[in-house]
């Protein structure tokens, strides 16, 4: 059963439809980039996916036991993220809030969980510094071990190599095909790096307004799609 499918779904943004039949479905495993154009409905998708907008049409529809309140979600950093006056070890931790389920404090289980995503992401060994000290790369991968800390199962993760130099995105990029392909974790990622996109991921979904196309990697490669939108640049 997939993890997420859309079947037939519209979305809107200030009373005007930016999506229209939209059809995917994503399945534990897969690496799926969305990509298009600014204004295309991405940010959108992203918020009708986490259940912070509604469909103005159609249906997302959940499965194999995935909740939307379980998906771990990266979004873009913000200058306020970047400033956040808190140690690496805190603001990991407070991605298991949602596992609290309404406890006041964090358990051994979930301090543990917190610590053994910080090694995951080698980010251990920084666990008590302050998280707004850290370079770009370092706060990235804080945020992913984060996010990493709200699910057991997808990663949805909004352009989150903007602003990093070439060395942090390329060494960014790894960390998620590990977490991919060792742990298991279907990831979702919303992407203007094309090149970046071809060569990680399994599945393609190009959101367009005349359209929109979803496949396997290879598939987009071969689309009319791709090539109106690269201009033949391969990956």
């Amino acid at each position: 059963m997939a993890q997420i499918s859309s079947k037939n779904v519209y979305l809107s943004y200030e009373n005007n439809n930016v999506v229209e039949d939209l059809n995917f479905e994503v399945n534990k495993g897969d690496y799926l980039c969305i990509v298009g154009e600014n204004g295309s409905g991405k940010s959108t998708l992203i918020k009708s996916i986490l259940g912070l907008k509604s469909t103005a049409k159609g249906h997302l529809h959940f499965g194999d036991g995935l909740k939307s309140k379980e998906i771990g979600y990266m979004p873009q950093q913000n200058t306020l993220q970047k400033d956040f006056p808190a140690s690496v070890y805190e603001v990991v931790l407070s991605g298991c809030i949602t596992a609290k389920n309404g406890r006041i404090f964090f358990g051994r289980s979930l301090r543990k969980t917190a610590e053994e995503n910080m090694k995951k992401l080698d980010i251990y060994d920084i666990r008590n510094k302050c998280f707004r000290e850290l370079s770009g790369g370092q706060q990235q991968r804080v945020l992913l071990a984060r996010a990493f800390c709200a699910t057991r199962s997808l990663l949805l993760l909004d352009e989150p190599v903007t602003g990093l130099d070439p060395v942090a995105t390329s060494e960014f990029y790894a960390l998620i095909e590990k977490i991919n392909k060792e742990y298991g974790i279907t990831v979702v990622m919303v992407s203007h790096d094309l090149l970046s996109s071809l060569k990680y991921a399994t599945h393609i979904l190009h959101l367009k307004k005349n359209g929109t196309f979803f496949g396997t990697k290879d598939e987009y490669l071969m689309s009319d799609t791709y090539n109106e939108f690269s201009g033949g640049i391969r990956g």
